[in-house]
């Protein structure tokens, strides 16, 4: 992709976009590899922390093998007027996009707001591990279900 395709993309667009080309694919090549402290601006629903330099990361990780992500988790955010901030900021990009807005999940907010505990979890991808077990190089290979955008 030409650098003058990315131009007016925000900061997170760009990320993505290298994370996605150019980093995932060389991760894990020879045994697991972690990715942390994620930048702040791409916490979604993960709290954020200063990392030993003072940096606002992202309380979250992703873990890879040969280039595919295995699972990702992240410290919940429990804060229910920063999310709801963080709500009004993706649909302000949303916005400045031309995409549509997302509603805002309330109920979310109101189990945040009722005290949701502090809590974490670890999402992981047994299809994909299935794949890697198998030596298939497609993920379709191993769906039971494939649909043909896998």
């Amino acid at each position: 992709m030409p650098a003058h395709a990315l131009a007016g993309e925000g900061r997170n667009t760009c990320l993505d976009l290298l994370m996605g080309m150019v980093i995932e694919p060389l991760l894990g090549q020879y045994e697991l590899s972690v990715v942390i402290d994620y930048p702040a601006s791409q916490a979604a629903l993960a709290q954020r922390h200063q990392d030993g330099d003072g940096e606002w990361v992202a309380s979250r990780f992703e873990i890879y093998l040969k280039g595919l992500e295995l699972a990702n988790g992240y410290q919940e955010l429990t804060d229910a007027s920063e999310q709801r901030a963080r709500f009004a900021e993706d649909n302000a990009e949303r916005r400045r996009l031309g995409l549509p807005e997302v509603d805002i999940d309330e109920r979310l907010l109101a189990a945040l707001e009722h005290g949701m505990p502090e809590g974490a979890g670890v999402a992981l991808g047994i299809d994909r591990l299935i794949q890697l077990t198998l030596g298939k190089a497609r993920l379709q290979d191993v769906l039971a279900f494939a649909t043909p955008n896998c």
